[in-house]
């Protein structure tokens, strides 16, 4: 069974709305929530849980936050299905950087869809874009086609595009249900004003603000009319009692304008160097 969609099935004087949810066990819910919704973005099982616990309406759930966020393997995905009930979007991004994509990736990310369904979740974010900045029509069509029956999310790939307004417009005509975006700025109360702009191009897309979002400026978002918004709400936890002497983090590995691949003569150098060590 999967996430029936949000239904707003009445609206108070307090400005209440009904959410009927099934979980992954087919189990049928109503629960009464803000009209404006709140998703949270989940790195993990445990984030999942506190979101969860907390009262969260949505979430998001993606690995690899530091990076901005990459596809949960498979085996996460169905543990995840066994203890959270929230209506949930699982992220497909094979890899941290930009988001243009080899055809085995982008083949990758179908399967990934594919999976997603097949387990019942209600939604995907996703998006390809063009090395130069512009959207991937064709490819990130495909993926909403793959993700027929589910809720599709554009996701903040919208922040690198050089035309913002003709972008949305395009995915809009593709179907595309919501669209995370910090309105092209650093965080999203400062893109206010954009993301202001594309609400008004439409009413069949939810332009769900995201990045910077907190407790200090999320009425922002709701007093200018928006049904949703997107955050972590993250802090540090100390896991271990010492610092390791050795990093397992690069951050000379981290880049949203080149990438970093094996270099088949780097490896052959060093196979030469086996084979022939005189």
């Amino acid at each position: 069974m999967r996430h029936i969609p949000i239904q707003y099935t009445g609206i108070s004087s307090r400005f209440l709305c009904g959410l009927k949810n099934t979980d992954f066990n087919g189990n049928v819910s109503l629960i009464f929530v803000s009209i404006m919704i709140l998703e949270v973005c989940c790195n993990s099982l445990d984030s999942a849980l506190a979101a969860q616990s907390a009262g969260a309406h949505r979430i998001e759930f993606c690995t690899g936050l530091a990076l901005g966020g990459l596809t949960p393997s498979m085996g996460l995905l169905k543990e995840y299905t066994k203890i959270i009930s929230l209506p949930t979007r699982v992220l497909i991004r094979p890899r941290g950087g930009d988001f243009s994509y080899t055809s085995g990736e982008f083949n990758s990310m179908l399967e990934d869809i594919a999976y997603c369904k097949e387990l019942g979740f209600e939604g995907v974010v996703s998006g390809i874009l063009q090395p130069d900045g512009n959207l991937d029509v064709a490819r990130t069509a495909a993926l909403v086609a793959s993700a027929s029956g589910m809720k599709f999310t554009f996701h903040r790939a919208f922040d690198w595009v050089l035309d913002p307004q003709e972008t949305f417009l395009k995915l809009s005509k593709m179907g595309v249900h919501s669209l995370l975006s910090s309105g092209t700025a650093l965080k999203a109360v400062d893109g206010l004003d954009q993301l202001k702009a594309l609400k008004e191009m439409s009413t069949a897309v939810e332009i769900m603000p995201g990045g910077g979002v907190n407790a200090q400026n999320a009425l922002v978002f709701k007093e200018a009319g928006f049904k949703a918004i997107h955050l972590s709400g993250v802090a540090a936890e100390k896991v271990l009692v010492q610092t390791p002497k050795v990093s397992m983090h690069t951050v000379a590995l981290l880049s949203d304008t080149h990438r970093f691949t094996t270099q088949e003569n780097r490896v052959k150098d060093v196979l030469s160097l086996l084979e022939n060590p005189h």
